[in-house]
């Protein structure tokens, strides 16, 4: 089996099955995407949404964020998750190089990522391919 990412194009009946699919395994509190969300993500010029698909089922999904700040491009990846029945066949990874080299192509100058402590396989994953912890605090603000 070898995985094939590509960039989603339009929010078809399979992208939104594969999201109400992957999204719970992801976060418990936030609700996949409605076809509206998913058709504006798609369709924004700073967001690129992968997909990665085994066997041609669609396994795994990424966000990748870019935008333009005084101190250069930057990018951020976000929302990645990867179907437990697929984990361990290197979805995540290619969903990840695939975003890298977007993130790349459109000129960024890094790439950030968070990763809960608990996903132990997912921060080995992102420090294997390259990712280098920060010494920062994340903070959020609920608006």
């Amino acid at each position: 089996m070898s995985v094939v990412v590509e960039q989603a194009t339009i929010a078809n009946a399979e992208l939104i099955e594969a999201f109400q699919r992957l999204i719970p395994q992801l976060s418990s509190s936030n609700p996949p995407p409605t076809q509206d969300e998913l058709a504006e993500i798609i369709a924004a010029p700073a967001t690129v949404l992968f997909i990665a698909r085994l066997d041609e089922h669609i396994v795994g999904t990424l966000t990748l964020a870019t935008f333009r700040i005084p101190t250069g491009v930057r990018a951020w990846i976000e929302d990645v998750v990867v179907d437990s029945a697929a984990r361990g066949h290197g979805v995540g990874e290619a969903l990840n190089q695939a975003a890298i080299l977007e993130a790349h192509h459109r000129g960024a100058i890094t790439v950030d990522l968070t990763s809960r402590p608990s996903r132990e396989a997912a921060n080995r994953l992102y420090q294997r391919i390259g990712f280098v912890a920060r010494d920062t605090n994340v903070y959020r603000y609920d608006v």
